[in-house]
């Protein structure tokens, strides 16, 4: 018997109108909808009359349920799978399905529509051309600020997803972690109370203060400028020179500064031997 098909539909954000034709019809014809929430999504196909039936694939039995959905394509059904909202597999589940399909020959077809992640570089006014990723931060501070500080002299766009109640916490590491930067934040988009906030850091930080902070929340922040990484270079060079002083060698040097700043370590030793060679002239 032939495989099935597996569909990756993306849904809407919030506006319910945000749905392509083509998504209603696969989401129509499919023998399974394989959904993040289904009490969520069942609110969605109310909206557009569609019974198909309904199966939970979320976070935690992720593992666990792709086999059985996988069996079921092998028999020649077709499976949707949709997010809580926008495309799944963003940052939502979807990997492992995704993945054992491909490796069991099963065709994926994608259903292309509502992103938060597209939807927010759309508007923010941030280089698009070139862009990074990142998803949710660790919840915890001191993690959240490794992860900031290897990300400090990424040049492109960074894009991150927060939760609410994070977003402040999130906001003050960043400042301390890569500087004043140009960001860009997005909250409930697409939905009533959509709002689009631009401005450095620390504005948004005191805009934000003492404001409760609802719903889905998305981020832009400016990669660093050259003129910031040529501003660095002399502090970095007078920390090198102070870690010699102290008795390190320039492998560990690099060690001590990638972890303290997350600068690459190759770049920390190529510029501990060319302050050597300086040197020595």
């Amino acid at each position: 018997m032939p495989s099935g098909t597996l569909y990756i539909v993306a849904t809407p954000i919030g506006n319910l109108e945000d749905i392509t034709l083509r998504a209603l019809r696969i989401l129509k014809e499919a023998d399974l909808i394989a959904a993040e929430d289904t009490r969520h999504t069942k609110k969605l196909l109310s909206h557009y009359g569609i019974t198909t039936p309904l199966t939970s694939y979320y976070d935690q039995i992720e593992a666990s349920k792709a086999p059985a959905l996988l069996a079921q394509l092998q028999t020649g059904k077709t499976i949707a799978l949709v997010s809580d909202a926008g495309t799944p597999g963003i940052a939502d589940p979807g990997y492992r399905l995704v993945t054992g399909a491909a490796k069991a020959g099963i065709a994926i077809v994608p259903i292309p529509g509502p992103s938060m992640l597209t939807a927010l570089l759309s508007v923010g006014g941030l280089p698009t051309d070139q862009f990074v990723f990142i998803g949710f931060l660790p919840a915890k501070s001191n993690q959240r600020r490794k992860v900031l500080s290897r990300l400090r002299q990424e040049e492109r766009t960074l894009v991150f997803f927060e939760s609410p109640h994070r977003l402040r916490d999130m906001l003050a590491d960043l400042e301390e972690s890569c500087g004043d930067r140009q960001i860009v934040i997005g909250r409930e988009l697409t939905k009533m109370f959509e709002e689009v906030l631009r401005g450095t850091v620390s504005e948004l930080r005191a805009l934000l203060h003492e404001r409760e902070i609802k719903g889905e929340v998305a981020l832009l922040v400016a990669g660093q400028r050259a003129e910031e990484r040529q501003e660095e270079q002399p502090q970095l060079a007078e920390e090198i020179r102070l870690l010699e002083i102290e008795g390190l060698s320039l492998k560990e040097i690099a060690q001590v500064i990638n972890a303290r700043h997350g600068i690459p370590k190759r770049e920390v030793y190529a510029l501990g031997v060319e302050l050597r060679e300086g040197g020595k002239e």
